[in-house]
């Protein structure tokens, strides 16, 4: 496929997808989202690959949706666009490959909440992320309710969709939205210097431990969770990248 709103590229064993709509800051339209999941397969796909990075071209990680396409869209349509953006969201949260979301400009609606379905967010500490929703009589989707929660409490969840105003990359750093905040120059090399950091570790622990924690984050019991720990160990010992990853782990403790 070629692609007309992202920009995907390849460098050392890290993905790099662009959102590529600079003119409307990133906004996302149907289109998007098709490229968007292509390059989601072709990572997926591809061995070489053990982390992905999302960030956005120009002044904007994303705007979110692309309000022109909804402006004559009937309810009918709507709920077939909600659905499909839903499931583009859950490959995004359920992808076996660790992701980062690099938050460059602003980060608002579904395009925050793109960087929400990410592991992990770095963001510039002038980036703005926000949910508007709340002003423009609509609601969050991409599973953003619990993202929220989970990783800033109920109760700051609530303030920040009830409010619907945006918040700084500093603020997102000290109330625990984001990982990191950096000044925007040194964004993209310390997104890179993370995913090098993981993409050094096995592909093979990466994708369990990833599956681990979406279970963890309540999609099973803990007597489930606690199964699946045992297994998932099991089945990295039981490699024969284990004997490896410890010599050279005795190796580097000389």
């Amino acid at each position: 496929m070629n692609y007309e709103c992202i920009i995907y590229e390849k460098k050392d064993q890290v993905g790099l997808i662009k959102l590529n709509r600079p003119k409307v800051l990133n906004a996302m339209n149907r289109q998007l989202w098709i490229e968007m999941q292509d390059a989601l397969e072709k990572v997926k796909q591809d061995n070489d690959v053990k982390a992905l990075i999302i960030t956005g071209e120009g002044r904007a990680f994303s705007t979110g949706a692309d309000l022109k396409d909804s402006k004559d869209r009937s309810i009918e349509d709507y709920r077939v666009y909600l659905e499909s953006l839903q499931e583009a969201s859950r490959k995004i949260i359920r992808f076996e490959k660790p992701t980062i979301a690099a938050i460059n400009g602003y980060a608002l609606g579904s395009g925050y909440e793109l960087a929400l379905a990410c592991d992990i967010r770095i963001a510039a500490k002038e980036a703005l992320i926000g949910s508007p929703e709340a002003r423009v009589t609509s609601s969050v989707t991409g599973g953003a309710f619990r993202l929220v929660q989970d990783l800033v409490g109920p109760g700051k969840a609530r303030e920040l969709l009830f409010t619907a105003e945006n918040i700084t990359g500093e603020e997102a750093l000290r109330i625990g939205l984001v990982n990191k905040a950096v000044p925007l120059e040194d964004l993209m090399d310390e997104a890179f210097a993370m995913a090098k950091k993981i993409a050094a570790n096995s592909s093979f622990s990466l994708k369990l431990i990833k599956k681990g924690f979406l279970m963890a984050q309540g999609e099973t019991s803990l007597e489930a969770l606690m199964d699946y720990e045992i297994e998932a160990c099991l089945a990295c010992v039981s490699t024969k990248e284990r004997g490896q990853s410890l010599d050279t782990f005795e190796q580097r403790k000389k």
